[in-house]
């Protein structure tokens, strides 16, 4: 039996289909009640144990949404197998394909300087019909600083998109989120992370059959090692432990 839910590490994801988030995408578009979404992998998963800030954010979110493959693979070990892996950033691009088709608006917020802009024209190029109502990349540290968060709530309130994708990287976008996202008055809200510089071509994303093989997290590792290293080789190390714990039953996630 399939469950609606899934507990990995204490994390709750919604064991759904892309299809399935879409319409519960286009069902709060349609009844203008502001939805949050979160996308974990094995950092965010991680990050949750230690971060309580970052775990009320998830505590908020509408819809958790499976982006990590070794998370996928760590269902089927407890035996509570995901049905679909939904990444962040592919959802980020069909979603402007739906928007495109259906007359949704979209608003950009975050990603480096520029690198929103040109995903956005990126995407007009492939969807001419899309409508990107707005695109803002805040200064380092805005979340911070009272005035500078006012101002992102006033352009999103001003611009009324439907869906405000938002890619600070993690736990700053979830956290933003959860905080300002009923003020900032997107029917649907969701964190993307470096969607905006994937699509922009600032970062290579892996071939598609890296992807497919769950092995994305290694070409990102070899693009940025410095970056990443310590993240991916040290500090996720914790989840492989959880998983065991958890298929053993030593320890119980609730």
């Amino acid at each position: 039996m399939v469950k609606d839910r899934v507990n990995v590490c204490g994390t709750w994801i919604d064991n759904i289909s892309l299809a399935d988030a879409v319409s519960r995408i286009e069902a709060s578009i349609k009844e203008r009640t502001p939805l949050y979404i979160v996308t974990p992998n094995v950092d965010h998963v991680v990050k949750l144990r230690h971060d309580p800030e970052f775990l009320d954010s998830y505590k908020g979110a509408g819809l958790v949404l499976c982006d990590g493959a070794p998370l996928m693979w760590a269902s089927r070990i407890l035996r509570q197998p995901i049905r679909e892996r939904i990444c962040g950033s592919d959802l980020f691009v069909y979603l402007a394909g739906i928007a495109a088709e259906k007359g949704f608006t979209l608003f950009f917020l975050g990603g480096r300087p520029a690198s929103a802009r040109k995903a956005a024209e990126i995407l007009i190029r492939k969807h001419p019909e899309v409508r990107i109502v707005g695109v803002y990349s805040p200064p380092f540290g805005f979340e911070k600083d009272d005035r500078e968060n006012q101002k992102v709530v006033d352009l999103i309130r001003s611009a009324r998109p439907d869906i405000l994708l938002v890619g600070l990287g993690t736990p700053k976008q979830e956290k933003w989120i959860k905080v300002y996202h009923q003020e900032a008055g997107a029917p649907v809200s969701i964190g993307i992370g470096a969607s905006f510089e994937f699509t922009a071509g600032i970062f290579k994303r892996a071939p598609l059959w890296i992807r497919r093989f769950g092995f994305e997290w290694l070409w990102r590792l070899t693009l940025e090692p410095f970056r990443l290293g310590r993240r991916y080789l040290i500090d996720d190390l914790e989840f492989f432990l959880l998983i065991l714990k958890q298929k053993w039953k030593l320890v119980r996630f609730d």
